[in-house]
């Protein structure tokens, strides 16, 4: 597609109020979904992260990795467990998520954000005592899956003041010595993003946003006051997987992110539409 010099001056016209309203601003980004297994999409998100940090905005990357821990399991014998649809982690696939997240995935971004021209350091809720957590309760139990408790943003804070951008692997440490937990690395961003003070949470996903009809992609809600999540969830417009994400935004709202958005991970450059074009894409919540 050949683009004309007026049409680049236009779209850079476009993005630079957005770049002033979001420079020394953070932005935290959950990773994840089919941007984090297709390379070219890989590509894109570490060019959106690497361009919004070189303009001056502090962007926070928290990240999971499911379907690398599920693939590692497989390797050493170990079968993944899940109790409705959600990851039971006993003490030998707790020592997977923690190599897997932290030693191959959060290494891997890194490099990658380098060699797009970014500066990046990896990290996980262990290092400086980020992120403390304890079990989670209830009806089932889940093993050592957590919910955080306390986040420390002093070690956060030192590198983004350094011009670096924070790769988080989602794991905390418990209240005991020796105690490791599994965090979901939406709820984690969006506890990151209150603590930060941070002007947006963005969440990645492998859907536009939020339906009206979950089965029709033309029937998205660009817009939602936290105040109508309510009467969303007894509609059943928000329903089975899209509870817990808007949960987290609904939280972070209420905990003073300014403007937190659910958007689709499978569009190349997505975060670029979202942060810096009129359109925007996905879902807002205010």
């Amino acid at each position: 597609m050949n683009v004309s010099n007026a049409d680049r001056a236009k779209v850079l016209l476009q993005a630079l109020p957005y770049i002033k309203q979001y420079a020394g601003k953070t932005v935290v980004i959950k990773y994840g979904g089919n941007a984090m297994t297709s390379d070219d999409l890989k590509d894109a998100v570490m060019e959106d992260i690497v361009l919004l940090s070189t303009v001056g905005i502090r962007v926070v990357l928290v990240h999971g990795g499911g379907p690398e821990i599920n693939a590692t399991l497989e390797k050493l014998g170990i079968e993944p467990k899940f109790i409705g649809g959600l990851r039971y982690t006993d003490r030998e696939t707790m020592d997977v998520v923690e190599m897997v997240l932290s030693g191959k995935i959060s290494k891997r971004l890194v490099q990658m954000l380098t060699q797009n021209g970014g500066k990046a350091v990896g990290l996980c809720g262990l290092d400086g005592g980020m992120l403390r957590a304890r079990k989670i309760g209830g009806e089932r139990d889940l093993g050592l899956v957590g919910e955080i408790t306390d986040v420390d943003t002093n070690l956060i804070e030192n590198i983004l003041d350094n011009g670096t951008i924070p790769v988080i692997a989602s794991i905390a440490a418990g209240h005991e010595a020796g105690e490791t937990y599994n965090i979901n690395a939406d709820t984690a961003a969006a506890q990151i993003a209150a603590a930060l003070g941070a002007e947006k949470l963005v969440l990645m996903t492998d859907v536009r946003g939020l339906l009206q009809d979950k089965d029709d992609e033309n029937t998205l809600i660009p817009v939602v006051n936290v105040s109508d999540v309510s009467a969303l969830k007894r509609n059943k417009v928000i329903r089975g997987g899209m509870i817990p994400k808007i949960d987290c935004c609904v939280e972070a709202v209420r905990r003073g992110v300014k403007r937190t958005h659910i958007i689709d991970g499978r569009i190349p450059h997505s975060i670029l539409i979202e942060m810096l074009t009129d359109e925007g894409i996905g879902t807002m919540f205010l």
